[in-house]
Order: structure tokens, then C-alpha cells, then sequence
């Protein structure tokens, strides 16, 4: 019954992913439009933190 609950979290959780994922692209795609030099900035350090949260999630990964 837990997993059942669990899985129906992670499901809610990647419909959400999916659609915020569409949104995050749409600024994306403004922001070049209307800035590149200032959008090639924040992608930067979007990349930089999204590299990191990936690192730490390697680490959880091989917790036991």
C-alpha cells in the first residue's frame, strides 16, 4: 500500500516536471529573443547549480 502511494507521488511529480519543464523553455527561448548576452549569463549559473544539485544527487545515490 506504501509503494502504491509512492508511485503515484513520483507519477504527480513527473506530470509536473513535464509541463514546468515546457514553461522553463518558453523563458528560455524570451530570453534570447529579447537579451542573448544577459540569457547566456543566467544560463550560465543555471547550468553551474544544476551541476552541482547533479553531484549531490550522485552522492545520495551511493548512500546505503
Amino acid at each position: 500500500m506504501k509503494n502504491d502511494k509512492f508511485y503515484k507521488t513520483i507519477k504527480e511529480i513527473e506530470k509536473c516536471r513535464s509541463k514546468n519543464n515546457v514553461n522553463w523553455m518558453d523563458i528560455l527561448r524570451l530570453a534570447y529573443e529579447k537579451s542573448p548576452k544577459e540569457a547566456v549569463k543566467i544560463f550560465t549559473k543555471i547550468h553551474s547549480q544544476d551541476s552541482k544539485i547533479n553531484s549531490l544527487a550522485k552522492k545520495l545515490t551511493k548512500l546505503k
